[in-house]
C-alpha cells in the first residue's frame, strides 16, 4: 500500500456544504485526497468561503500533504459558482460579441483571478474552448466564446494567460470539443458525428492555442466523437486522450475528467469502472463531485487495477509529477 500513498492526489472532490465536514476530513486523512471543486452550495460570502478554503489547505497540512489545489467553474453567466459580491460577468458568448472581445475578457480573467486568489481558490475550470455556431440548438451555445475556431482560440488563450498572470491555474475544456452536442451531457450521452477532417479544422484549433499559451489543464468532454472512437465517451477513448491529446497535439499537461457523475457517464457504468477506464484513457486526474462513498469506491478500484499490475508505477507517477507541476505553478 506504502508504493500507491499517492494515489489520493490523482482525485478532485466536491464538499457537502459551506464549512469543513467529518466526511470530507476523512478523505483527507484516510485516503490522502488533496484536491477540491467548490460550487455553490460551499458559498454563503466572500469571508465564509476564504475560511473554508483555509480550513482546507490546513487540514491537509496537518495530514502531511501537499497544499490542495482547488477549484471552481467560475465561466460567468450560466455557470458562475459566487453570488454578489463577488463580481457578476455576462456570458462567455456576450462578453465574445463585445466592442472590444480581447479587452472585456482581459477584464474578466483578471477580476476573476483576483478575487479566486483572495478567496483561497488557485484553479478556475475555464475558459471553455467549444467552437459553437448560434441558433442550432446546440448545447453550448451560451458557454462558447463563438463559432469562429481562430476567434475563440485567440480569446480562450487570452483568458488563459491573464487568469494564470493572476495566479490562478486555468483549465480549457471540453476537449476535444462540445460545439456540435445537442444533448447536455449532465444527463444524457452525446453523440457528435462531425467529420474528422472538420474536427480538425474546427473543434481542436481552440485547443491548439490553448496549449501554446501554455494552459495548465484540459478537461476530458462526456461525448462520444463518431469519427475518433465510435463506441466510447472522449473521457474514457485512449485513442481521444492519449493518441490525440498526448501524441499528435503535444499536450504534456494536466488532464483532468469531467465530473463522472454526471449522467453520460453514470447512466452506462459505476464511477468507480469509469474512474479506471479514464486512468487507463489517459486522464490523470478524476473528478468526482458529490458523493463521497463513490469517491472511496473510485479510489478502490484505481487502487486494486494499480496492485493488480494494470497500470505501472512509472505510469502513476508521471500523473503525479503533472499534478505535482500545476500545484507548484500556483498553489
Amino acid at each position: 500500500m506504502s508504493k500507491f500513498a499517492e494515489l489520493g492526489q490523482l482525485f478532485m472532490v466536491g464538499i457537502p456544504g459551506a464549512y469543513l465536514d467529518e466526511s470530507t476530513l476523512r478523505l483527507i486523512g484516510e485516503l490522502g485526497i488533496n484536491n477540491f471543486i467548490i460550487f455553490k452550495r460551499n458559498v454563503d460570502n466572500p469571508e465564509q468561503l476564504k475560511d473554508l478554503c483555509a480550513e482546507v489547505k490546513e487540514a491537509c497540512k496537518r495530514a502531511g500533504l501537499p497544499q490542495p489545489l482547488i477549484a471552481i467553474d467560475q465561466e460567468g453567466g450560466t455557470v458562475a459558482r459566487l453570488p454578489a459580491p463577488f463580481t457578476q460577468f455576462a456570458d462567455a458568448r456576450q462578453l465574445a460579441g463585445a466592442a472590444d472581445p480581447v479587452a472585456a475578457l482581459a477584464d474578466y480573467a483578471a477580476t476573476c483571478a483576483r478575487e479566486l486568489a483572495q478567496a483561497g481558490i488557485n484553479m478556475n475550470l475555464a475558459p471553455v474552448l467549444d467552437v459553437c455556431p448560434a441558433g442550432h440548438g446546440f448545447f453550448m451555445e451560451k458557454r462558447s466564446l463563438g463559432a469562429d475556431p481562430q476567434l475563440v482560440g485567440k480569446l480562450g488563450s487570452q483568458v488563459i494567460r491573464s487568469l494564470q498572470a493572476g495566479r490562478v491555474a486555468a483549465c480549457g475544456k471540453h476537449f476535444p470539443g462540445l460545439g456540435a452536442a445537442k444533448l447536455d451531457p449532465h444527463l444524457h450521452l452525446p453523440v457528435v458525428a462531425r467529420a474528422l477532417a472538420e474536427m480538425r479544422e474546427i473543434d481542436l484549433v481552440p485547443f491548439q492555442q490553448a496549449i501554446a499559451a501554455d494552459v495548465a489543464a484540459i478537461m476530458t468532454s462526456h461525448t462520444i466523437y463518431e469519427h475518433l472512437d465510435a463506441t466510447t465517451p472522449a473521457t474514457l477513448s485512449r485513442h481521444i486522450l492519449t493518441d490525440l491529446l498526448r501524441s499528435e497535439l503535444g499536450f504534456d499537461g494536466l488532464v483532468i475528467t469531467d465530473d463522472l457523475e454526471m449522467g453520460a457517464i453514470e447512466k452506462e457504468r459505476t464511477v468507480a469502472a469509469a474512474g479506471v477506464q479514464a486512468f487507463a484513457a489517459g486522464a490523470d486526474m478524476i473528478l468526482i463531485c458529490h458523493g463521497h462513498e463513490k469517491v472511496r469506491q473510485a479510489y478502490d478500484s484505481l487502487m486494486a487495477a494499480i496492485s493488480a499490475g494494470k497500470f505501472t508505477l512509472p505510469r502513476c507517477g508521471k500523473s503525479l509529477a503533472r499534478v505535482e507541476a500545476v500545484r507548484r505553478r500556483f498553489a
